[in-house]
């Protein structure tokens, strides 16, 4: 978290809120880290700094609910701080990092921890706690525990809960502590081996292929002990056609399920495996057009609620290996803007609250975080837009530690240019 509360005035936006259904050129002021005043040629207060946000979209700070920041254990990969840097340059205010650390955040000392690591970041860096002990999926971790300590959500990320009976008794104490599950949906015995969705551009690789039914028999079976707890569930990088179909009719019934995209499953099909091998490996894998087609209708329809990057740094060396042997995942921090500003509101899927919302409203609302608004006496955290600055993705210059990306060279329109925290000023691209 920043070290401290900083006063800021962001003068001449458009300020575009869609939690107070706010669109319209407004002065936003900001003093000790919180939002005070919303108006239109707000005076600045003696001493607070003004930040010229003319021809500029002000938006509610971005939340990433699915990032791996790597430490411990794997800080040649990423570090909070490196992970940090790049969200911050990537207008996210805010990031959930999941467990598959080495340890885990499986207890509750563990979770208070990471929550003591992270502190000083120049984003807010929250916490998900283990739904399983070492996340092998053999036993319940003390979740209670885990959610006093400060753990936001539940998730055995890389790995499913594959026990149903461990999952129903996960999803029950959710419902009690009002925190929801996050799980990674794979049905492992279907996926083992694979590398890539498995479809016809597998088969003319020749490459043992993933099917969609790895992921949808497991999300059928945990709607169903939704139905059965009432437990809630957010689902994790969704990716395939049927998986769509699954949570609109969960929501239809009142389900209370909701799901993430991440930014490349609503760009990218397989074929770009065979054009980039292992910069496009990840998990769950590209999937076919049919299923990008399904990932837009989603978010159109609202069936989709928010977007993530799932930001998964890991070495040239262990991305430069075979396709069968290099690590699923790719980096997404820096990219995330652009590419839902170039691809989404661009192309007219969304309108750019829509967006906005899906990136921080909701996130919010459904991981119960403070912020992801700028009502007066909210928290001073800001994504401020230019939606036509043009760029080219150069993975040389990121700030994260790794440049695994399947976006080298891709032009993109609209960029994230300033990110504030706080009332902190963490990232500028600004005059």
């Amino acid at each position: 978290m920043p070290p401290s509360s900083a006063s800021l005035l962001i003068r001449g936006g458009r300020l575009i809120d869609p939690a107070s259904r706010i669109d319209t050129p407004a002065d936003l002021l900001i003093e000790k880290g919180q939002v005070r005043r919303v108006g239109v040629a707000l005076p600045a207060p003696a001493g607070v700094p003004i930040l010229d946000a003319t021809g500029l979209v002000v938006a509610p700070g971005f939340i990433d609910a699915h990032v791996h920041l790597r430490e411990p254990g794997f800080e040649y990969k990423e570090t909070i701080a490196s992970g940090a840097a790049a969200a911050a340059a990537g207008g996210i205010c805010a990031v959930a990092a999941m467990p598959n650390t080495n340890p885990p955040p499986d207890s509750g000392q563990r979770v208070a921890e990471a929550v003591a690591r992270a502190a000083g970041a120049p984003v807010r860096v929250y916490q998900i706690g283990c739904i399983t002990a070492g996340r092998k999926g053999q036993s319940l971790a003390p979740l209670e525990e885990l959610a006093r300590a400060g753990a936001i959500a539940f998730s055995d990320d890389g790995d499913p809960v594959e026990d149903e009976a461990l999952m129903r008794q996960a999803l029950e104490l959710g419902r009690r502590l009002g925190i929801p599950l996050f799980p990674h949906e794979e049905v492992k015995a279907l996926t083992a081996g694979g590398s890539m969705h498995e479809g016809q551009v597998s088969a003319r690789l020749g490459v043992k292929g993933m099917p969609s039914a790895g992921e949808e028999q497991l999300i059928a079976r945990d709607i169903e002990l939704v139905r059965q707890t009432g437990g809630p569930l957010h689902l994790a990088h969704i990716s395939t056609a049927g998986t769509v179909e699954l949570v609109r009719r969960a929501k239809a019934e009142g389900l209370p399920v909701t799901c993430e995209v991440l930014t490349h499953h609503f760009i990218l099909t397989d074929e770009e495996v065979d054009r980039q091998g292992t910069q496009a490996k990840m998990s769950p894998p590209l999937r076919s057009g049919a299923d990008v087609q399904a990932m837009l209708q989603g978010l159109a329809e609202g069936v989709i609620d928010t977007i993530a990057t799932d930001h998964a740094p890991h070495s040239a060396e262990e991305k430069s290996r075979p396709l069968t042997e290099a690590p699923f995942g790719i980096v997404g921090l820096e990219t995330a803007v652009g590419l839902t500003l170039t691809h989404l509101v661009h192309h007219g899927v969304l309108s750019l609250a829509q967006a906005i919302e899906k990136w921080a409203w909701a996130p919010a609302r459904i991981l119960r975080l403070p912020g992801g608004h700028l009502s007066v006496g909210g928290l001073g955290d800001v994504t401020i837009i230019d939606p036509n600055r043009e760029w080219t993705v150069d993975p040389t210059q990121f700030r994260s530690k790794s440049h695994n990306t399947p976006f080298r060279g891709a032009k993109l329109r609209g960029k994230a240019v300033a990110t504030v925290v706080a009332g902190h000023l963490v990232y500028s691209e600004l005059g």
